[in-house]
């Protein structure tokens, strides 16, 4: 059986997960209803965004826990190195 593996940060993540729901049960009824295309837009921009945000702070907190975890303290160019990669998975 698979030991569970939970963050601190996974409640925030699942928060995030719900407003997306959310946001597409709302985009599902806008369709339904008949709702222009641009608010049917601006609608599923907010449920790509809100899945985004999730997705980047489960690799965050992936990069702070795991990976950190798996090779131990790091040193000040280490640091530097992991801050960047970081930094840069914003862009994924």
């Amino acid at each position: 059986m698979t030991q569970a593996h939970i963050h601190a940060s996974h409640p925030a993540i699942i928060k995030r997960l719900k407003r997306a729901n959310g946001h597409l049960a709302s985009t599902i009824e806008m369709l339904m209803a008949g709702r222009s295309c641009l608010d049917v837009a601006q609608q599923l921009q907010a449920v790509e965004k809100a899945v985004q945000q999730a997705k980047k702070a489960l690799i965050q907190d992936h990069l702070d826990h795991c990976l950190e975890g798996l090779v131990g303290p790091l040193g000040g160019d280490q640091r530097h190195a992991m801050d960047e990669f970081k930094e840069i998975t914003r862009y994924l």
